[in-house]
């Protein structure tokens, strides 16, 4: 046992949003040694904690408890003594309905050092983007909380349904979806008009978000007839009718799309970032990742002879990473780049070479092997010109083909290479496998190739009659066609811009 006790956090993950996530729980899963994450809790955050972290699922779901409450109170405890810095992840805000409290008590009595971290609660978040503000000047200026999960008909009710109900103000109540019916009876009991607009949000705040209205009179039955089911939260009020108003996430153009990233886990979030902007449901699949090339000594001869070359070709952002990162560990100073002219295949690859204050001399409006090479030769004849082409292991020879066929002599060289990912840290992949989604955005023929091969593409086509594929330009198309599918939309501008655009396009 470790001689100095760790401590454990308790952190509030918010109510689905990721974005919503404090900057102070992302700072502690950066270095959480243990995480412990409720049912409700954003899986994407796990990706915040350290490769080596444990992860550990403790959530609970109505009637099915990965861990008893006391077993989870004491692997906290344990985890806490053996010296490590445990993360316990609760969806929401730790004391709110999250028996964070009593979590916290069982640390303080076992002498564990802990620290509670607010988290934003779906008690407002959730009918915030679902349109409805929970106070408004023009209806109520107060509001009311109560857990749906408490029986109203048991005899001693910790509820007073008789003051709840005459009381002014919005009504949430959370976890109530069971037991809709029997609330909404016992206010109308009470004296609330049956008329009383009702609102329930189901996953409010992220892409699978789903909103049913009604009155006090029939909101059991719209419930009934709409197959509506928990986690939701319920806003029982007038301020409901500014919905139609003020529902601004619900109109978003990629609302309810299942949309699947398959980049690297590195690169994925700016896809994700500007998916999720507009409203969709992503999941995060990474198909490969990014690893140095094997063949090392090919890229140290390069290096050596940089200053014989005439031009640098750049076909992805990988290969700028990759060049630049070996070339760093064997000069000091990027003039001994020397006075070579660069090509860059696509604005990602342009924008990584000007971050690093290098011009571009050459970007060809497309990705195609002829376009690259003419674009070159149309600034200067390649002709006896030397060119060094750095990309991936495993690559398309028809570009170095084309520069040889006007005369120019070629060194391609391996600067990293792709390899499958199969990890499935955050359960994306297996949810998946069993819901399928709407569309798989392939930015590579890579990750089309390795998809694939994680998931025999043709047969998830056929299993899931709506998926849809998005390619973001013609060799990813190529990598599709060739399973014998063909991409439902090609973006028209082969960027992550581009894909979105073609995305939005398609609703």
């Amino acid at each position: 046992m470790n001689d100095k006790t760790g401590t454990v956090y308790l952190v509030g993950a918010g109510p689905g949003d990721a974005g919503l996530f404090t900057m102070r729980g992302a700072e502690l899963m950066a270095r959480a040694d243990v995480v412990v994450y409720d049912a409700l809790v954003n899986t994407s955050l796990l990706r915040l904690a350290p490769d080596a972290a444990e992860i550990i699922y403790g959530g609970k779901r109505a009637k099915a408890h990965a861990i008893p409450q006391d077993q989870l109170n004491q692997l906290l405890i344990d985890k806490a003594k053996e010296g490590k810095t445990v993360v316990r992840l609760k969806g929401g805000d730790p004391y709110l309905f999250g028996r964070g409290g009593e979590e916290a008590e069982e640390l303080n009595d076992a002498g564990v050092p802990f620290e509670v971290v607010p988290g934003i609660s779906s008690i407002y978040a959730a009918p915030n983007y679902a349109g409805i503000p929970v106070t408004h000047r023009d209806h109520c200026s107060g509001f009311t909380v109560i857990t749906g999960h408490e029986d109203p008909t048991k005899d001693e009710s910790s509820i007073d349904w008789e003051q709840l109900a005459k009381s002014s103000g919005t009504k949430v109540v959370l976890m109530g979806v069971e037991r809709i019916a029997r609330i909404a009876e016992q206010l109308i009991e009470n004296g609330m008009p049956d008329n009383t607009p009702v609102a329930m949000v189901r996953w409010g705040t992220t892409g699978r978000q789903r909103t049913i209205e009604g009155t006090l009179s029939n909101i059991a039955d719209v419930v009934a007839k709409t197959n509506f089911k928990a986690p939701a939260v319920t806003v029982i009020g007038g301020v409901v009718t500014l919905r139609d108003r003020l529902n601004w996430s619900e109109k978003r153009p990629l609302f309810g799309r299942r949309i699947v990233v398959t980049r690297t886990r590195k690169q994925a979030s700016q896809l994700s970032r500007q998916l999720l902007e507009l409203g969709g449901d992503v999941l995060e699949i990474p198909t490969i990742r990014i690893e140095p090339s094997e063949d090392r000594q090919t890229i140290i001869d390069a290096l050596m002879e940089l200053n014989s070359y005439n031009w640098l070709v750049f076909t992805s952002p990988n290969g700028v990473d990759s060049f630049f990162d070996m070339f760093f560990k064997a000069f000091p100073d990027l003039r001994d780049i020397g006075g070579v002219r660069i090509a860059a295949v696509g604005p990602a690859t342009a924008a990584k070479l000007k971050a690093l204050h290098l011009t571009v001399d050459v970007m060809p409006e497309k990705y195609l092997a002829s376009e690259v090479a003419k674009a070159i030769n149309e600034y200067e004849s390649v002709e006896n010109l030397k060119i060094l082409l750095l990309r991936a292991e495993v690559a398309n020879p028809e570009l170095p083909d084309e520069l040889e066929s006007l005369g120019a002599i070629v060194d391609d060289v391996p600067c990293y290479r792709t390899v499958k990912e199969t990890d499935d840290r955050t359960g994306t992949a297996e949810d998946f496998q069993t819901n399928g989604a709407d569309w798989i955005t392939f930015t590579s023929s890579s990750t089309v190739e390795n998809f694939h091969a994680r998931f025999d593409l043709p047969a998830k086509v056929a299993q899931f009659s709506d998926l849809r594929l998005a390619s973001i330009g013609p060799e990813t198309s190529k990598a599709i066609k060739t399973l014998g599918l063909k991409p439902d939309i090609e973006a028209a501008e082969h960027t992550i811009a581009g894909l979105v655009s073609a995305l939005e396009s398609a609703q």
